[in-house]
């Protein structure tokens, strides 16, 4: 038995997905998959807030609903190809990694050098998952370099002076 599942069709307009559509269900039925319609979504991604209005898009019989989001790889994608809800919900997951493992990272008997390899092996790569794909404004950048500088400050003790 033969399972595909989260396949991706990049393209610039409908008339190429169709054609990319058709191309896909056609080398699918080749090797015996079939594509399920219900199960299909597209997604306009783009800043202009106009875009893609319409809700779905007509292929052969079947019609394709638009989403305005949805998850994929761990990553919540949305229409206007925003990260602002994304680093949120990465922040949120970088904080329940941080006292997940506070007990360990508050203990005496741990160096300062296992403390900074938890935070860099557990902590930072549940916020930072795949964000070699973020374009950030200044903002974000900031809100992510304050998380990731917070922590270690918090559990090595390193208060700021004045």
């Amino acid at each position: 038995m033969f399972y595909a599942d989260n396949v991706n069709i990049l393209v610039r307009s409908v008339h190429t997905i169709r054609k990319k559509h058709r191309n896909f269900s056609s080398c699918c039925k080749e090797i015996g998959v079939e594509v399920n319609a219900d199960q299909t979504k597209n997604i306009v991604m783009s800043r202009d807030q106009n875009s893609g209005q319409s809700h779905s898009t007509k292929i052969d019989n079947s019609s394709i609903e638009r989403v305005e989001q949805f998850r994929y790889l761990g990553t919540n994608l949305t229409n206007q190809n925003s990260n602002q809800e994304e680093i949120k919900n990465r922040l949120k997951l970088g904080n329940a990694c941080y006292y997940s493992v506070l007990n360990l990272l508050s203990s005496s008997l741990k160096s300062k050098n296992v403390k900074v390899k938890i935070h860099r092996t557990i902590i930072l790569p549940a916020v930072m998952y795949g964000c070699e794909t973020w374009s950030l404004s200044l903002r974000e950048e900031r809100r992510l370099r304050v998380f990731e500088n917070r922590v270690p400050k918090e559990y090595l003790g390193l208060r700021r002076t004045r």
